[in-house]
């Protein structure tokens, strides 16, 4: 016959001793020191650890955050001062050409370049938009939405002509600026910023393009009255220039009632433009309905004088290799 299991027989014993003792599992799960989650082959178990490495990391941040503010509470006005995070913005590596407003230097530069007849209000801003030869449906639309931003803006279409022909017409009838849209694969990429009549000559490169009927909870179109101008974050000199070259596109007074503001932000040499509109709520709150259209420039170059791409002087011309090698340089 068969033996009989343990319990049968009326050995207790047995089951005592094979039974493992039970431990209490850890409450949190851990990793050793020295683990790596690359180390791992299959990618699927790899991925699982992966985001239980990440919410154990979570779980500690929240941990020490809620301890920091425990002992914040107990000394209250003993506390030391918060950390201010780091960001590349504010570890960023001091650049010499860093302009500072009470330099004689600069406000003797300021009164003699191109743009000192616009600030000495001796000319009044005056727009000439075009684009590529056969430009598609989106840029047109883009260089329309353009000229109701900047007042006193007029769009022509190129019809073959090149900008050294452009150009002089331009200055003849009394325009200050020439702005040339580009576009690859039916999408608006570049611009070209033309000062009148002596310079300077900005190329940017364009992106994140997005028109009004693209965008979410926009507000009613803008009307005719001059905007306000923001230029945030322009510290350098060649920042400098590029927002007086900004500026200059608009008029001197803007006028508030129409409560529109047009914004040139500066992030990491990326010059993000807005378009807003002022909402009073109360007295004491008030909102911003942005009217659209947004878009993001990059300066690739700066050049002297009008448009030459033979033989125009450069100030300045972006070499990627070279600006790559330190992640917290800026130029503008």
């Amino acid at each position: 016959a068969p033996p009989k299991p343990p319990h049968e027989n009326g050995n207790d014993s047995m089951i005592e001793k094979t039974e493992p003792e039970h431990v209490d599992a850890p409450a949190e799960f851990s990793f050793p020191p020295t683990f790596s989650v690359s180390e791992i082959k299959n990618k699927q178990r790899r991925h699982l650890m992966f985001m239980k490495l990440k919410q154990e990391k979570r779980k500690q941040k929240v941990a020490i955050k809620k301890k920091k503010k425990k002992e914040r509470d107990a000394l209250g006005d003993k506390a030391p001062p918060k950390e201010v995070p780091k960001t590349i913005e504010n570890q960023r590596v001091y650049d010499e050409t860093t302009v500072n407003p009470e330099d004689e230097e600069v406000a003797f530069d300021e009164g003699t370049d191109e743009f000192s007849a616009y600030f000495n209000r001796l000319t009044n801003p005056k727009v000439l938009i075009t684009t590529s030869d056969r430009p598609r449906g989106r840029t047109v639309r883009f260089c329309n939405q353009l000229a109701t931003v900047i007042p006193d803006a007029h769009v022509y279409y190129r019809r073959g002509l090149a900008l050294k022909k452009v150009i002089p017409q331009c200055i003849a009838r009394g325009f200050t600026y020439l702005m040339v849209i580009n576009e690859d694969r039916k999408v608006p990429n570049g611009m070209v910023l033309c000062h009148l009549p002596d310079g300077p000559t900005a190329h940017f490169k364009v992106s994140s393009v997005r028109l009004r009927k693209e965008m979410k909870r926009r507000g009613k179109d803008p009307t005719e009255h001059s905007p306000e101008v923001i230029l945030n974050n322009f510290t350098t000199r060649l920042g400098h220039s590029m927002g007086r070259l900004f500026a200059a596109l608009f008029p001197h007074d803007p006028q508030f009632v129409g409560r529109q503001v047009a914004t040139f932000h500066n992030q990491r040499d990326f010059i993000f433009f807005r378009f807003h509109r002022y909402i009073f709520k109360n007295e004491k709150r008030v909102g911003i309905q942005e009217l659209g259209p947004r878009f993001t420039l990059k300066l690739r170059s700066l050049q002297k004088g009008t448009f030459d791409s033979k033989f125009g002087e450069y100030e300045w011309v972006l070499k990627r290799h070279e600006n790559d090698v330190c992640r917290r340089r800026f130029n503008l």
